[in-house]
């Protein structure tokens, strides 16, 4: 099987810090890695590959730190990696993003699954899976946490189908699905597996593309800033107001505490 996953780039969210008189987080120089989500799409593709053979293709879209970025999915099992850095992919809205992903799947074009994040650990919207799979004409599931290959002989030597189980908050809905397909995969797919020192040194030996829009045949009107039809207004912390109020005493600060939440009412007596 041929899988590819459509990776994406993110800020560490966790050393964010937001500036107290404006309440804007501070971004700037932050380091950039790949999310859980898209860590756990990687993991599934590898476990795929080495049950079935194929080959796995790593797919980024973001900034020239992705030649290193992009390394850390080579050291865990990805085969090669395409990455796509130009100025015109920057401020991409959602549709402008798949479309950029989708043009480079196209450009492949030998795959049997695409896989990727449900969604991206930065903005949350779980646009991409089914914009890309409207792109390219494919069936597409999301919400899923668990894959199954499935084939139409016993030696499983040609799959045709997958298996998947979707997660619907109180049930799990069973899906089979013909391949070629889109799948987006939630955290709980797996544990992604950390890539120890050999693989690490073997990775930078490993095929890597670097594509512009030039080379997957989109322009500035379609992708960009310029094709965005999303304007962010504002982007700010919630207020926090905080009493400020400071117990020495530990015994005498719970007590405190608790009568202090029971005037909020936030507990019951």
């Amino acid at each position: 099987m041929n899988i590819i996953v459509c990776m994406k780039q993110v800020i560490d969210l966790e050393q964010i810090r937001i500036k107290p008189n404006t309440r804007e987080p501070v971004i700037e120089g932050l380091p950039l890695l790949f999310g859980d989500f898209e860590k756990c799409a990687l993991e599934e593709a590898i476990r795929i590959k080495e049950v079935h053979g194929g080959k796995v293709t790593a797919l980024a879209v973001g900034s020239p730190k992705l030649r290193d970025t992009i390394k850390e999915a080579l050291a865990m099992g990805a085969d090669e990696a395409i990455i796509l850095i130009d100025p015109i992919f920057q401020d991409s809205d959602a549709m402008g993003s798949a479309r950029v992903l989708a043009r480079t799947i196209e450009k492949v074009g030998e795959y049997d699954l695409i896989l990727l994040g449900d969604s991206s650990a930065d903005e949350y919207s779980g646009e991409i899976p089914p914009r890309i799979a409207e792109l390219l004409n494919l069936p597409q599931v999301g919400f899923v946490r668990e894959i199954e290959v499935v084939a139409d002989n016993d030696q499983m030597s040609e799959p045709k189908k997958i298996r998947v189980a979707r997660d619907m908050e109180d049930s799990l809905e069973v899906i089979e699905v013909d391949l070629p397909a889109v799948i987006g995969v939630t955290s709980e797919l797996n544990t992604p597996r950390l890539a120890p020192l050999s693989a690490i040194l073997k990775a930078s030996r490993k095929p890597m593309h670097e594509w512009r829009s030039d080379d997957i045949g989109v322009t500035a009107e379609e992708v960009g800033a310029r094709a965005s039809v999303v304007e962010m207004l504002s982007n700010l912390a919630p207020i926090q107001d905080r009493k400020g109020i400071i117990y020495q005493d530990v015994e005498e600060g719970v007590i405190e505490v608790i009568k202090a939440l029971q005037q909020e009412g936030v507990l019951t007596q």
